[in-house]
């Protein structure tokens, strides 16, 4: 089977087998806990990659595993925006990227190496597609056409758009975001929805205009803010890691958007396999290259805001 139609197979397959297991509003208290949701997800990934052999694969940031002689590296996220989902939130996806294969894709295995992306939505069945230089779509579950309409809105004051606050220390995180929360008060509106697959394909289809993710890129400019992480997500530091935006982030580049490292740079040599420190990121990205400029414009100003907060707080 071709790699890429092996991805939509894996993700139809887990869709399957997650969805009975998911909270509804006939059914709210759904009948697994998310780890339980996760690892049947991820059981199910393992199994039909099996059958079919010859692949090499990771889920949720896990060591690659092989059958046979790869042709391909599938990045898999079984289920984006787990905790949101498992309590009938409907918005986690199973999100795939196709990258090569080689001996050694944890080391050498960029995101501008994959070559397809698909995002399934779990609540609804809709499926987003992109083949590198080819476009991105969209497709109901019965084979409708979902519109790729990104919003071509500059206007920070009338903006819809979504950032990564969970896990995070939310006193420093909100004065950098400050003036993108405040300016986006009345006319806009801002949301922290829990899955970044989910958030992207709400930037093609025109319902957001952006998504922000600033956490690391505060840490790495501001390292004595790492206690505050680590107590924010239980000991660890929450971040973006490759496999939440492997397939998303080429979904939104064929459909016109953009998306970067949070201060602007490119995500294309960022390893795709991992999740320790070294592989997380954060990320910022747009309906338009000239909306995502706004917002790195805006970002800035919020780091030198936090700085001269940090400098007051310090006694000048």
């Amino acid at each position: 089977m071709d790699p890429h139609e092996l991805a939509v197979e894996v993700a139809t397959r887990v869709h399957a087998a997650v969805s009975p297991h998911l909270a509804t509003p006939e059914n709210p208290n759904p009948p697994a806990p998310p780890v339980a949701i996760e690892e049947l997800a991820a059981t199910t990934v393992r199994e039909c990659l099996e059958e079919h052999g010859d692949v090499a694969f990771t889920v949720a940031g896990r060591e690659p595993e092989r059958f046979g002689t790869p042709s391909a590296l599938l990045i898999v996220d079984p289920v984006d925006g787990l905790r949101p989902t498992a309590g009938g939130v409907d918005i986690g996806c199973v999100s795939i990227a196709v990258a090569p294969a080689d001996d050694a894709p944890s080391a050498s295995v960029t995101l501008g190496q994959v070559s397809f992306g698909v995002i399934l939505e779990l609540a609804t069945g809709q499926r987003y597609l992109a083949e590198r230089g080819a476009g991105a779509h969209a497709v109901e579950p019965d084979g409708a056409a979902i519109p790729i309409a990104p919003s071509d809105n500059t206007d920070l004051d009338a903006l819809f758009w979504t950032a990564a606050l969970r896990g995070r220390p939310s006193l420093p995180m909100t004065i950098v975001l400050e003036e993108l929360v405040d300016r986006s008060g009345q006319r806009g509106g801002y949301f922290d929805l829990g899955s970044a697959a989910f958030n992207c394909t709400r930037i093609i289809t025109g319902t957001l205009g952006a998504y922000v993710d600033i956490g690391l890129r505060l840490l790495d400019e501001f390292p004595e803010t790492e206690p505050a992480f680590l107590a924010a997500a239980g000991g660890a530091v929450s971040a973006t890691f490759p496999y939440d935006v492997a397939a998303a982030a080429l979904i939104l580049q064929e459909a016109g958007g953009v998306i970067t490292h949070a201060d602007g740079r490119s995500l294309a040599d960022h390893r795709a396999v991992g999740s320790g420190r070294a592989e997380g990121l954060a990320v910022l990205a747009a309906a338009s290259a000239a909306l995502h400029a706004e917002l790195l414009e805006a970002v800035d100003r919020g780091i030198t805001h936090l700085g001269s907060w940090f400098t007051a707080a310090r006694g000048g």
